[in-house]
């Protein structure tokens, strides 16, 4: 109940900031707090194709959850790998034309060191299982219907679904795109990623 309290009150603080969020652009994407003890912070999105630069970086929160098909993700499961965390829901259409995208994606890039994980945010778990079935997705989904994962990982205010959070094979935040990603724009960020040493 504590968690849920906590959570309530982080989302709360974030709508308010959300017009300010949204007007920032610039290289201050990392918030620099140091409160957070290294940790990520969001500030603002990303620019398309664009990643934080390496010194910005900083760890991702871990996150765990339960799978729609049973059983729990970790997120320490991706570490040493680039990973694609995509938020996502059934009721959001651009999402419905993103995931089957990615999961194509997925399919292409796995085999080189790289994670997928879909988060199935504030939706009903059973449209969901129904359209992951549907539609062959083959990474995995975390069911997500309170919404905490976003904020568990970096304070991420949901803006608006879809959004997508790269991380380097360090477990550091390298992008938040605030936008639905084409399969070309996220295989370039992927490819700089597996580019870095």
């Amino acid at each position: 109940m504590k968690r849920r309290l906590a959570a309530a009150a982080v989302w709360a603080a974030t709508l308010v900031a959300v017009p300010v969020l949204a007007a920032c652009t610039g290289s201050n994407a990392v918030d620099q707090n140091p409160k957070q003890d290294g940790d990520f912070s969001f500030g603002t999105g990303t620019p398309l194709g664009q990643l934080y630069p390496v010194a910005e970086r900083k760890k991702a929160g871990a996150f765990d959850g339960s799978l729609l098909d049973g059983g729990t993700f970790r997120s320490t499961t991706t570490e040493g790998k680039v990973a694609v965390i995509n938020f996502w829901a059934t009721w959001c259409g651009p999402c419905k034309t993103e995931t089957p995208q990615f999961d194509s994606v997925y399919r292409q890039v796995r085999s080189r060191g790289v994670d997928f994980v879909g988060i199935d945010t504030k939706d009903v778990k059973d449209s969901a299982q129904a359209f992951v079935k549907n539609n062959k997705i083959t990474y995995p989904i975390v069911s997500d219907e309170e919404g905490e994962t976003a904020v568990e990982l970096g304070k991420i205010p949901q803006l608006g679904l879809p959004f997508t959070v790269l991380l380097d094979k360090q477990g550091r935040v390298a992008a938040v795109y605030v936008v639905r990603l084409s399969p070309v724009d996220l295989t370039h960020s992927i490819d700089k990623l597996l580019a870095e040493k």
